[in-house]
């Protein structure tokens, strides 16, 4: 029988038990792996939170913009039903009822029948000034004269169908010409001195003429409203430029 070695026994015991012990502590450790991917996890995690951030940013800015959108419609969408409502007030109120011109009555409105024939020769004409007869082929031109015109070129303007306003210059003062023409359309009007008429200022329309009393007489518009451009002329819509400039047009 071999005698037990007591020694040994005991060498080896606490070998294997420094061993067990130094095994314990490698396995009680974090693998160099999982520090790796724990780390890719932070790193990820954050850069999820980041976007997320950026997300809700940009939700936030998408919800401001169209709350903004929405006030501006609204406000737009007040200012035009009020922009509306002022058109439709004041052309309610500012425009004025289309008037019958062969209704407007003028007192002491004097009408005629007269000829309408071309001629070269100067017209003797029955009334002073002419509202109509026979004329030069040439018309005269519509504006303002601060000289008389030849009788037979503004009967021709006549016949197509403008209006003659002529001033006795003696009566009749440049504050007085400017009411006239603050009184007057700008085109197819004739306004003239004439000396030694009958009335301070005659106002004269194809076969149709009004002596006025003065350059504030309320006739003058009416017989604009009534007779300016109108059909009852020989040759209504004929031009009014074109033809002759007398000396002293100054408009």
């Amino acid at each position: 029988m071999t005698p037990r070695n007591d020694d040994a026994t005991r060498s080896s015991s606490s070998s294997a038990s420094g061993g067990s012990a130094s095994g314990g502590s490698a396995s009680g450790g974090v693998p160099p792996k999982a520090k790796d991917q724990a780390k890719k996890l932070s790193v990820k995690e954050e850069r999820e939170a980041r976007r997320a951030e950026k997300v809700a940013a940009h939700l936030a800015q998408q919800k401001k913009q169209q709350r903004n959108r929405r006030f501006g419609i609204i406000g737009g969408g007040i200012a035009g039903v009020l922009a509306v409502g002022l058109i439709i007030t004041f052309v309610v109120t500012s425009a004025e009822p289309e008037v019958d011109p062969a209704s407007i009555a003028i007192g002491d409105l004097q009408t005629y029948e007269l000829t309408a024939n071309h001629v070269t020769t100067s017209v003797d004409y029955e009334q002073t000034p002419p509202a109509g007869g026979d004329h030069n082929a040439v018309w005269l031109n519509c504006g303002v004269y601060t000289e008389p015109v030849p009788d037979e070129n503004a009967v021709h303007a006549l016949e197509h169908g403008a209006v003659w306003v002529t001033y006795d210059p003696e009566l009749v003062d440049e504050a007085g010409v400017q009411t006239l023409r603050d009184s007057l359309p700008d085109n197819y009007v004739v306004l003239s001195p004439y000396p030694g008429i009958p009335a301070p200022v005659v106002i004269s329309a194809w076969n149709n003429q009004v002596l006025l009393d003065g350059v504030d007489d309320e006739r003058l518009g009416d017989f604009v409203k009534k007779f300016w451009r109108s059909n009852d002329a020989p040759e209504p819509g004929a031009a009014c430029t074109g033809g002759l400039n007398a000396p002293g047009k100054v408009a």
